[in-house]
């Protein structure tokens, strides 16, 4: 009779844990939707654009299809420039921080 208590506790321990994973993989399923996936998105899209360099060149790229076709030939050149200006200028924002560190650190 032991034994048999045992393995029907062991039992209902499996058929616990089963509806514990069952209810998880439902769950990743359920993300996993295009809907849960767009409203993730859009919960962190505000604040994820206003700092992220590809979405503000987007914008850029939108505003700039909207304009004229002759327009639109002038500017890709300046954007290019500015593209190169600015990735300059990152790389050196970039050195000017690794040397204040780096001063800091000697002090």
């Amino acid at each position: 009779m032991r034994r048999l208590r045992e393995l029907e506790a062991r039992r209902l321990n499996l058929i616990a844990r089963c509806e514990q994973q069952r209810l998880e993989v439902a769950y990743r399923i359920a993300e996993l939707s295009p809907a849960a996936q767009l409203s993730n998105l859009t919960r962190r899209a505000p604040t994820a654009a206003a700092s992220h360099p590809l979405a503000w060149l987007v914008s850029l790229g939108t505003l700039l299809v909207m304009m004229r076709e002759r327009r639109l030939v002038g500017w890709i050149g300046k954007v290019s420039a500015g593209m190169v200006l600015l990735s300059r200028a990152t790389a050196v924002v970039r050195l000017l921080r690794q040397l204040r560190s780096l001063g800091g650190a000697a002090r």
